[in-house]
């Protein structure tokens, strides 16, 4: 016998209500305006979209200031205690001040200032102004010789496109002439902020003088540096006011070539005059030691890096700059070639391709699951298999015309607030795709149901939104508000990812309204009545059946039949279910425990970095030769593209999340391009054991370009303490504590080794009496040893710096001091063994503070397959019980902190976590407003956590980490479970209003929802599937197909449980027949 519904018994007994406004029967009253609305629309949204920037990353400030100063002679403690100190002191009171690192060298100190991540980015310019005005009110506190402080707030500029400029036979200052040019013209291309030079070596005008030779003449250096300062200033020599005119007075002598300066008199004590050319040799050459040098593909160049303006299209700078490079190379003379070693626009365009791939992919997947749910009917009858079922796409179409139409006014949205195409936001669109959707196919289901079930198409058009607009409003929104966490998140990593909820919040609420407004219009435009309600009617009339009389129950089938038992033994054994709902919760939460943690994943662009460390203090020279080998060791290499070295710093920011080495003379970066991914992949591990094995000298490290806030190393613990001796001593403990671990790589520390140092012990009583102070003795080292700039030599617009120093041979041994000559005040000149004696030592080479404590940072990569969060979490408890025995033996100062990737995803973690009580709150007023019920509410509430068991499962099965993405998708996917649940509790209560009894409304809610709630799931789910192949998406979208899978499962089985133990509802047996509340709790509630 058919299953009989008791709804529709009650629908005859609801009594008619006068209508409200029905914003979708408005619509079709107005369809000539419902269609220019649409037509507009999408013009508009097309037009937009070509609009749109286009870049790698979204971009997010950066809070970043470096402060540079220089005392030239002081030891590295004496440079962190007089120096870095008392700037780091005065940062500390700059307002958002967060984190401030220093590291101190032998002359040198360098202070990272980090402002916090919930500074506005708007006030980041005036904190920066408010940096240099303390600071240089502070500046008279500093010690007398101290250069600087010198500012650096262009931290976060990107050099996305990088040309080397070379040239066979051309000296530097040559090529140096056409690296200018060539930046003039590339600055003329539009969206073009700024073109870099890296590479280029200062020229130097060289005077190299023998000590011996002077002391021989009877002169010193001191003599010949006054000399020839005195002889090349410019001096004003006044004016001479006549009646008419001010006639200014020149005075001549200044040095205009290199043969002037050799002709410059010396005056010797005895009265002798001597050229400079007779006693010196003075030559042009170039800054030594070396600035950064830049090697490419076994040639030393020149590199040009061009930032974009901020807002601009990267697509459209690449094709500028493309235009620009091919004018500049035909200008260059025979020899001289500029080529790209850097194609961000490039890479953008690849990513953008794949991306727009990968949601056309989204799209036609929705689309199928559109036309084959909505479409496929069975035929009346017997008929042979390939004939037993029909397609409408009728049906599929209007969800197919809704799509453009929700991305079209999304992209419109997109560019009204400055949010372009990038990997942020094409993810954003894909996550949305799947979600838009939902709201059509519940508007285009209920009006293809009621044409079944013999409503008019005007009827059926407008019934969708009477039923179910308003329950399908608070469901959008709290999808919506699950973003909410994202939008709030005052962090970088908040920043960085805001296009998510940007992007999918105007989604879901543009495809409400289309499901509204446009839906109807469509589905009374395109649907017609279904071939076998036709066939029904015929039959019917035939019969002699009036059409009204037709059974209108569409859920009378064996499927529905079944899953009807299937709800009803649910509710039978509620507490049962219950049970099991809870013990699959519970699987979820230690499933969780088991999943592996990740900040961001590693990037999917084909190039690889490989860091080359030699030991602290290493001469500049070394660290290029070492360099040099490894380049056309790697160059050698199969699957090489291309290598790209600089050398004395690391490589500029081409890529946003990149974290870059400060220049420093031990340090040397490569950038190797791979052919492709799979080469990529192959080569970092081949050249991690390739340069171990070859080039042991060298502390080298090989790793893929990051995602995400940089981050130095995976695994990073951070020692603290006020004496560096101690410190050192208890950071060699945690270090010894990760190489012992099995599960890390190359570990190291900060600190590095302690360098090589002479230091001259003064016999006083001797230098007393013989005039000569440790000034002039220092002053008489630094010209042997480094050169000293006596002047300035103008040629145009260039200052080339005129250095007096000591030929080669006397000043390449550390013996060469024994023969250093310093002036007496009897004007003779001594050697400085007779009243200093040399005395080797070592001192720290360079000293890192965190907050004005001395830190030391240890370092590690990880096993290959595992996250750093793991192997961090793992460590810690050992390093714990280490920090424990310190305080218990009265060391209390010295601290262990989490630092790195777990750090980082801590901070962007709880700024997300902030905004989750605000998420929780609209929630569930929202549900309030829908449900008018504090139980039904809490009831829908507490369905949000049920997929956690499903994204455990999915990211355990498919090996994926859970990270930051991941975690946001989690969050989100409680409103999307909520969405369902409340449409479903809602049905349930509009049943019962209408007199159901509470059992049957339970079970044939759960029926006549089964379908919608199927539907969109499987279109969020679906359209989630090429999105798990991405790196960066992949852990999201993994764990929002898990979770919507198993969360769909529990709704439509354990809700309904759920509902009937919440309220106490009796089998239909012992049910009474009256509407009235079932218990005192409804009733209260």
């Amino acid at each position: 016998m058919p299953h009989q519904s008791p709804i529709d018994g009650a629908a005859d007994a609801a009594a008619p209500a006068p209508k409200p406004f029905n914003i979708s029967r408005w619509a079709l009253e107005h369809s000539a305006l419902t269609r220019y609305l649409m037509v507009v629309l999408m013009l508009l949204g097309v037009a937009a979209y070509f609009q749109l920037g286009q870049d790698e990353d979204p971009p997010f400030t950066f809070r970043v200031m470096v402060v540079r100063a220089f005392w030239p002679g002081a030891t590295a403690r004496q440079v962190a205690d007089q120096v870095a100190d008392k700037i780091e002191r005065t940062l500390q009171e700059v307002p958002y001040a967060d984190k401030i690192r220093s590291y101190s060298k032998p002359g040198e100190a360098l202070i990272i200032f980090q402002l916090k991540d919930s500074s506005p980015p708007r006030d980041v310019p005036q904190l920066w102004y408010t940096v240099r005005k303390k600071v240089g009110d502070m500046r008279q506190t500093l010690p007398a010789g101290v250069q600087g402080p010198f500012f650096n707030d262009d931290f976060g500029d990107v050099y996305g496109v990088i040309y080397a400029l070379s040239g066979e036979g051309f000296s530097p200052a040559e090529l140096k002439t056409f690296a200018d040019d060539a930046r003039q013209r590339l600055l003329r291309v539009k969206d073009v902020a700024k073109v870099e030079l890296f590479g280029v070596q200062d020229e130097k005008i060289h005077v190299e003088i023998s000590q011996k030779r002077l002391a021989q003449l009877g002169l010193d250096m001191g003599q010949v540096l006054g000399q020839l300062g005195s002889q090349n200033a410019i001096e004003s020599a006044g004016a001479v006011q006549t009646p008419l005119d001010v006639v200014q007075v020149r005075v001549a002598g200044q040095f205009n070539d290199l043969e002037q300066l050799r002709a410059m008199p010396i005056r010797a004590p005895n009265g002798r005059q001597l050229r400079l050319g007779d006693i010196a040799s003075v030559t042009r050459g170039y800054v030594d030691p070396p600035q950064v040098k830049v090697r490419h593909d076994g040639r030393e160049v020149i590199a040009l890096g061009v930032s974009m303006a901020k807002g601009g299209d990267i697509i459209a700078l690449g094709k500028g700059l493309r235009e620009a490079s091919a004018q500049i190379e035909r200008t260059l003379p025979l020899g001289v070639s500029l080529a790209q070693i850097q194609d961000q626009p490039g890479a953008v365009a690849s990513s953008i391709n794949e991306f727009v791939k990968v949601l056309i992919e989204a799209v036609v997947i929705v689309l199928a699951v559109s036309f084959l749910s909505l479409g496929l009917h069975k035929r009346p009858g017997q008929h042979p298999l390939w004939r037993r079922w029909t397609l409408d796409v009728r049906p599929g179409l209007v969800v197919g015309i809704t799509i453009p139409l929700v991305l079209a006014v999304t992209f419109l949205a997109m560019h009204y607030w400055g949010i372009g195409l990038h990997k942020i936001s094409l993810g954003s669109l894909i996550i949305a795709l799947g979600l838009l959707v939902d709201d059509a196919i519940i508007a285009v289901e209920m009006m293809v149901r009621k044409l079944e079930e013999g409503y008019d198409k005007l009827r059926a058009a407008t019934f969708a939104y009477e039923i179910t607009a308003i329950p399908m409003l608070t469901g959008t929104l709290i999808t919506a508000v699950g973003f909410l966490p994202i939008g709030m998140a005052k962090s970088t990593t908040g920043e960085y990812t805001f296009a998510i909820f940007a992007v999918t919040v105007v989604a879901l609420l543009v495809s409400w309204v289309a499901s509204v407004v446009f839906v109807p219009y469509l589905g009374a435009w395109l649907l017609r009545l279904p071939p076998h309600v036709q066939a029904a009617r015929a039959e019917a009339l035939n019969r002699g059946v009036p059409v009204t009389e037709e059974p209108h129950e569409l859920f009378d089938t064996p499927f529905y039949n079944r899953f009807r038992a299937a709800v009803s033994w649910c509710v039978a054994h509620r507490w049962l279910t219950i049970g099991a709902t809870v013990l699959v919760f519970g699987l979820g939460l230690f499933g969780m425990t088991r999943v592996q943690q990740q900040f961001f994943p590693d990037s999917v662009r084909p190039e690889i970095l490989v860091d080359l460390w030699a030991p602290e203090g290493t001469a500049f020279v070394a660290t290029e030769e070492v360099a040099r080998r490894v380049e056309a060791r790697l160059r050698g290499e199969p699957g090489v593209r291309g290598v790209t070295a600089w050398v004395g710093s690391g490589v500029p920011r081409f890529y946003l999340p990149l974290d870059q080495i400060f220049p420093q003379s031990n340090v040397a970066q490569l950038i190797v391009v791979a052919q492709d991914l799979a080469e990529r992949n192959r080569l970092r591990l081949d050249l991690a054991a390739l340069l171990a094995r070859e080039f042991p000298e060298v502390r080298a490290r090989v790793k893929f370009l990051p995602n995400g806030p940089p981050v130095a190393y995976p695994v990073q613990f951070r020692v603290l303490g006020p004496d560096p001796a101690t410190l050192r001593a208890r950071a060699d403990e945690v270090r010894a504590a990760l190489q012992a671990h099995p599960n890390t790589r190359g570990v190291n520390d900060n600190w590095n080794e302690s360098v090589k140092v002479v230091r001259l012990e003064i016999d006083q009583a001797k230098a007393r009496a013989l005039g000569v102070s440790s000034q002039s003795i220092a002053q008489a080292g630094r010209t042997l040893l480094a050169g000293s700039t006596i002047g300035q030599f103008r040629e145009g617009d260039k200052l080339i710096d005129i250095v007096l120093r000591q030929p080669l041979a006397e000043r390449d041994a550390i013996t060469d001091l024994a023969y250093t000559y310093l002036p007496t005040a009897s004007g003779q000149s001594i050697p400085l063994t007779q009243i200093a004696r040399p005395v080797f030592d070592w001192e720290p080479g360079v000293l890192w503070r965190e907050n004005r404590d001395y830190a030391i940072t240890v370092n590690a990569d990880v096993a290959e397959g595992l996250q750093g969060a793991t192997v961090t979490f793992a460590l810690q408890p050992e390093l714990q019980a280490m920090q424990a025995r310190w305080h218990a033996a009265g060391q209390s100062a010295y601290r262990i902190e989490v630092a790195g990737a777990v750090e980082e995803s801590s901070k962007g973690s709880s700024s997300i976590a902030a905004g989750i009580p605000a998420m929780l709150f609209i929630t569930f007023t929202l549900l309030m407003l829908q449900l008018h019920s504090f139980s039904r509410a809490l009831l829908v509430f507490i369905t949000g956590p049920l997929g956690i068991a499903g994204v455990a499962a999915a990211l355990l099965l498919l090996n994926r980490p859970f990270g930051f993405v991941a975690l946001l998708g989690v969050i989100a996917l409680m409103g999307m479970i909520q969405r369902n649940s409340v449409i479903l509790i809602d049905q349930i209560e509009k049943d019962r209003e209408r007199g159901v009894p509470a059992w049957d409304a339970i079970v044939e809610a759960a029926v006549r929802r089964l379908r919608p709630i199927v539907l969109t799931a499987a279109a969020a789910v679906l359209a989630m599937v090429p999105l798990s192949r991405s790196v960066f998406w992949g852990p999201m979208a993994v764990a929002i197909m898990g979770g919507l899978i198993v969360a769909t499962a529990l709704t439509l089985l354990a809700l309904p449980a759920m509902y009937a133990a919440w309220f106490r509802v009796r089998p239909p047996a012992r049910e009474n027949p009256a509407p009235a509340p079932v218990s005192g709790r409804s009733s209260a509630s």
